[in-house]
């Protein structure tokens, strides 16, 4: 499944978890219509760039921050506690069935913790999850 950001329900979730939405590249913006302060409509669509302000002519605007791989990975720490762990996100079977794999490794390349997914941006995200809870994000 192509992805090219995280979805709204993850997007909360890592707000909820304390990520801060500066580092978030992009958002998705709802904009809601209306008529006699009744909101009549409502449409959503991912634009690249966060404004967490904005009211035109009667029409507001609400804005959920959201992230890009690239935006992942800078919050994911390069190392686990001791420095010794990097972190890896990989495809290991680019020839197969597309699978991919956010790791930390140690200097041999074994595997210390992992989460796979179908999509890069699933397989940080999981990778954030278990990260917050050890304590290390």
């Amino acid at each position: 499944m192509k992805k090219n950001c995280t979805d709204i329900r993850q997007s909360k979730k890592l707000i909820e978890l304390g990520i801060d939405i500066n580092t978030a590249d992009m958002h998705y913006t709802y904009h809601h219509w209306q008529n006699d302060e009744n909101t009549i409509g409502s449409q959503s669509d991912v634009f690249i760039g966060v404004d967490l302000d904005l009211v035109y002519n009667g029409e507001s605007y609400d804005y959920i921050p959201c992230w890009s791989v690239t935006a992942l990975l800078d919050v994911l720490p390069v190392s686990c506690d001791d420095g010794r762990h990097c972190l890896a996100l990989i495809n290991p079977n680019p020839n197969d069935k597309t699978e991919w794999l956010c790791a930390y490794e140690d200097d041999n390349g074994n595997l210390m913790m992992e989460c796979y997914s179908d999509n890069p941006i699933d397989a940080c995200y999981e990778m954030a999850l278990k990260l917050y809870e050890r304590k290390m994000l």
